[in-house]
């Protein structure tokens, strides 16, 4: 699709837009920890617009975190990668706080946790 539409996106098109960028989020890891940004559940939510935007509001595993500066930017520039998305926004919150209860079965038989 072309960045600069004016058509609106369907409903159909704007899940299938969300899918598409959950599977971007699973491509993103903390250098940290060997598992996806996604299934250690420091995505929040992620918003599709009619128009092809996207907000994503994630958290970190803690204010601290080291690749605080540079994770949210790959989050956006990947997400924006995307030819349906219009805008990428990226929104960092600590509300609630992160936890490993957070993370995913997946993630914790990945990290020996179960």
């Amino acid at each position: 699709m072309n960045k600069d539409r004016k058509e609106n996106l369907s409903e159909k098109q704007m899940e299938q837009l969300g899918e598409q960028v959950i599977d971007v989020l699973r491509t993103i890891y903390d250098p940290e920890i060997p598992v996806d940004i996604y299934e250690l559940g420091l995505i929040y939510d992620v918003k599709v617009s009619e128009e092809g935007d996207v907000h994503v509001l994630m958290t970190l595993t803690s204010p601290n975190c080291p690749v605080a500066e540079t994770l949210p930017v790959e989050v956006r520039e990947k997400v924006q990668s995307l030819d349906a998305v219009h805008v990428a926004e990226v929104e960092i919150t600590f509300d609630p706080s992160w936890t490993k209860d957070m993370m995913s079965e997946e993630a914790r038989l990945e990290l020996g946790m179960l």
